[in-house]
């Protein structure tokens, strides 16, 4: 059976589990502003959590294409206030970051998974790489993404030629790195990253061959919703049209292996794989 060990849970993998997200920005490309304040983020949490979200995923930075960097103090005030409170809630909780600093921060206060678009290749500001943060931690689950380039200019160049096996190759080296410094493998997920420097092309590519990322080991995260991938194939040109193209994605990539799916649409897509998981029980 397969399970992503993490803090304090030993997550069951065995279907898939629904990382509902939470952003506590005012400026992410979906629903930036509407979970900025404590208050409102907590109430946004508890219905994603009731609609059937096994994890929440917390962010303070907005990693849209052409997003500006923020300050650690910044991300910091914006986390620490939500996170102390839901640490509480006996919820996995994930915290999407890829400054050292702040994962340090978030682990001490009890944090479950580091979500890291970088694939923990930063060093922080007082030279602390953020490897050796989630090596030294011992527990901590831990989610390796693939992002071409940096937010400031991935989609201006973005990747060339057969996307999979570059990024195969960029998560396997990543992942044999934290196998090197001592990272357990049930503790690391891999997240091909749709979106960040890649076309509609090579996004569709990674989502139809993901079997090719499963060779590698590790349990897969697919992060479809909303994409703006999604909206160039539908027609959709605004995040919050794109719930029903987001749905669909995410029971594709369940259906080709994926076992933890990123949304910000937790009721919709519960109910769709709950349809899903009917047809394959009769199937067996």
């Amino acid at each position: 059976m397969q399970q992503w060990q993490t803090s304090r849970f030993t997550i069951d993998l065995s279907r898939p589990v629904l990382m509902g997200i939470l952003n506590v920005t005012p400026d992410s490309f979906s629903d930036g502003g509407r979970f900025l304040a404590p208050g409102d983020a907590l109430q946004q949490a508890e219905r994603l959590v009731a609609d059937g979200a096994g994890i929440l995923d917390v962010g303070a930075e907005s990693t849209r294409p052409g997003a500006p960097a923020l300050p650690l103090e910044a991300e910091l005030e914006r986390l620490l206030p939500v996170l102390r409170e839901l640490v509480t809630w006996g919820v996995p909780l994930s915290v999407d970051t890829y400054k050292p600093e702040v994962m340090q921060a978030c682990l001490d206060l009890g944090v479950d998974i580091i979500n890291d678009v970088w694939a923990l290749r930063r060093t922080g500001e007082r030279g602390l790489s953020a490897e050796q943060v989630v090596a030294q931690h011992g527990r901590c689950g831990v989610c390796l993404m693939h992002m071409h380039l940096e937010p400031q200019s991935m989609q201006i160049a973005p990747m060339q030629g057969d996307a999979v096996p570059q990024v195969v190759a960029f998560l396997r080296e990543r992942a044999q790195r934290l196998g090197e410094l001592g990272v357990a493998p049930q503790r690391v997920v891999l997240d091909y990253g749709i979106g960040f420097g890649k076309t509609v092309e090579q996004n569709f590519a990674l989502l139809a061959r993901q079997n090719e990322l499963l060779a590698l080991g590790h349990p897969l995260l697919a992060g479809w919703s909303r994409k703006s991938s999604l909206g160039h194939v539908t027609g959709r040109q605004s995040p919050q049209e794109r719930v029903l193209a987001s749905v669909t994605a995410a029971v594709l990539a369940a259906e080709r292996g994926a076992r933890i799916l990123r949304v910000h649409d937790v009721a919709a897509t519960a109910e769709a794989l709950k349809v899903w998981q009917a047809m394959v029980a009769r199937a067996a």
